[in-house]
């Protein structure tokens, strides 16, 4: 090969890379069974593992550039593992930590686990039943001014139900950056549950996870109906403050991680080329940046 045809296949290689978007999962979730890094008491861990290493490897043989850990809850409010990850792949990966909202000295920690730990974010997961009652007690307040302080964002993982509750603590911190999880897991056989997370579009700074399409759905893959409310999110928030996610390896029940990774980057049609771009990483590169 001269070296004419070597720079002409260069470039064309360099051209075929650059079409391609770039590709940042929102969401995922890592575990080891590790006695360094044990599970806390009670939890019900699955056998196998679900660590950094194997996701890694499906990351590269999907195109995945980059993604953002949520702390699991089988190690409840233990961060290390997680810390652990973030340390020897610093480049790859980003997290999001979770602290106990419970605790008076949450702010803290979340402190502490984002200044000396690597975190870059919190989330924050109430029931929407009495238990989950704390998300509008007095000890919220304190935690959210903190995230605000420290520029991190607020990650909720809340029922609809929970939605007028997380509004009153927007309108309390409107420039804190707040990702709301899975849609709210917004019922599909009662479209009206999604006006309170549509309701939030009024917020600049609130963003909308469009993952668990495959537990929302009743039909088969691509899941057309749960499209129906992505598409009502889609108009509604725009793709700038959207993002899609694997949830891997929770999501291994419904779809392999390969057919997550395409569901977002092949079908949805109604989404455009340009805004798929934004759905798919230039969102999230807003929320968590990696730097590239």
């Amino acid at each position: 090969m001269n070296r004419r045809t070597f720079v002409a296949l260069s470039a064309a290689a360099a051209l075929k890379a650059a079409d391609k978007p770039l590709i940042i999962d929102s969401h995922v979730h890592t575990w080891k069974h590790d006695t360094r890094f044990p599970f806390a008491e009670g939890a019900h861990p699955p056998a196998e593992d679900a660590s950094a290493e194997m996701l890694l490897d499906l990351m590269k043989a999907n195109g995945v550039s980059r993604t953002v850990i949520i702390q699991v809850i089988h190690y409840k409010w233990d961060n290390s593992y997680l810390a652990d990850v973030l340390k020897r792949y610093p480049t790859q990966f980003r997290g999001v930590c979770r602290v106990n909202p419970e605790d008076p000295a949450a702010p803290d920690e979340l402190s502490r686990l984002t200044e000396h730990q690597g975190f870059k974010g919190v989330r924050l997961s109430p029931s929407g039943n009495a238990d989950g009652d704390w998300f509008k007690g007095p000890l919220m307040p304190p935690l959210w001014k903190r995230c605000a302080e420290l520029k991190v964002p607020m990650t909720l993982l809340v029922p609809a139900t929970r939605l007028g509750d997380a509004a009153q603590l927007i309108d309390k911190y409107p420039d804190l950056t707040v990702v709301i999880d899975h849609q709210a897991d917004s019922p599909l056989n009662q479209p009206e549950k999604l006006d309170a997370l549509l309701a939030l579009e009024r917020y600049p700074r609130v963003f909308v996870k469009i993952s668990h399409m495959w537990t929302l759905s009743k039909q088969p893959y691509p899941y057309p109906d749960a499209q129906v409310q992505v598409k009502r999110l889609y108009d509604k928030f725009g793709a700038k403050r959207l993002m899609w996610g694997t949830d891997w390896p929770i999501s291994l029940r419904q779809l392999q991680y390969a057919q997550a990774v395409e569901l977002y980057r092949d079908h949805i049609d109604f989404i455009t080329p340009a805004d798929r771009e934004w759905i798919l990483g230039k969102t999230v590169q807003q929320v968590w940046p990696f730097g590239l």
